[in-house]
């Protein structure tokens, strides 16, 4: 599948692709459940993240040359934007690298006892909200700025979706929410929530992991809430154009940036290793 210029070529591949991460979703969710099959998780995850930096990230883009060799002109400014951005966002990449490395070693072939039919729901909830998001950004680059303000606010009910979701649900962090929420998703009779000092001698820092992830993740879906408000108010005051939109392309690559972080995220917190509950 190649990327498009058309508007509703653009679009269609939009939903083919998120049709693609749902089924690989769906997939990786029953291998776990099913099999325990660690190898075959890993793959999945990798084929997603591929989908993902390719068909809603547009790493391609890095290839576009500028025939104006006019420095000062916006195509230019552009190209070497997207460059810096890139580059941060390796950087950035390098940060929960290192988390996942961190659980990895401490915890091995255990994970935090969590329950996987939220954790499949959230999951779901972010994919769908990348998806929104490649949609309006499509749209702006085709001149359809009501378009892209629908859809950047979808995205945006969608991520705080998600960020409540983490936050206040699998932190336990509000009880009059949460606990009527668990129940409804069937958390298992006697599963104790979460703290940072959770962990004992045969599971090592178990809490520590989970927030240290779910944590800095949550804290770049934050960023990544601002940041689309921030273009969403600016399409609304008429700032971006179908030619002259970069602030609408660095919000949406940044967004799907922190959907690629979860895709590695959720396989090593929900589904990959033995479940170990908080002692």
């Amino acid at each position: 599948m190649s990327h498009s210029q058309n508007k509703s070529a653009a679009l269609m591949q939009g939903v083919i692709i998120a049709i693609y991460l749902a089924i690989l979703t769906l997939l990786e969710y029953f291998v776990a459940v099913a099999f325990d099959a660690v190898p075959l998780l890993i793959v999945v995850a990798i084929i997603k993240a591929v989908l993902v930096v390719y068909y809603f990230m547009h790493i391609y883009k890095l290839n576009q040359k500028d025939s104006d060799t006019n420095h000062e002109s916006y195509a230019y400014k552009t190209i070497t934007n997207r460059l810096g951005l890139w580059l941060f966002l390796i950087s950035d990449g390098f940060v929960f690298a290192g988390l996942l490395v961190m659980r990895i070693n401490l915890l091995g072939l255990t994970r935090p006892e969590l329950n996987q039919t939220l954790g499949l729901v959230v999951t779901v909830v972010l994919l769908l909200s990348s998806f929104f998001m490649n949609r309006g950004e499509m749209q702006m680059a085709h001149g359809d700025v009501k378009g892209f303000m629908r859809n950047t606010a979808i995205t945006f009910i969608l991520g705080l979706g998600f960020l409540l979701g983490v936050v206040m649900i699998e932190w336990r962090g509000v009880p009059a929410i949460a606990e009527p929420i668990l129940h409804f998703f069937g958390e298992p009779e006697g599963m104790k929530a979460l703290t940072p000092s959770s962990g004992d001698a045969s599971t090592g820092p178990l809490g520590a992991v989970f927030f240290m992830m779910t944590g800095m993740h949550a804290f770049h879906v934050l960023t990544g809430l601002i940041f689309l408000f921030v273009v969403w108010n600016n399409a609304r005051k008429g700032v971006y154009t179908a030619e002259k939109h970069w602030g609408v392309e660095a919000a949406a690559v940044y967004w799907h940036f922190i959907d690629l972080v979860w895709i590695f995220f959720y396989p090593a917190l929900y589904l990959i290793g033995t479940a170990v509950g908080a002692p």
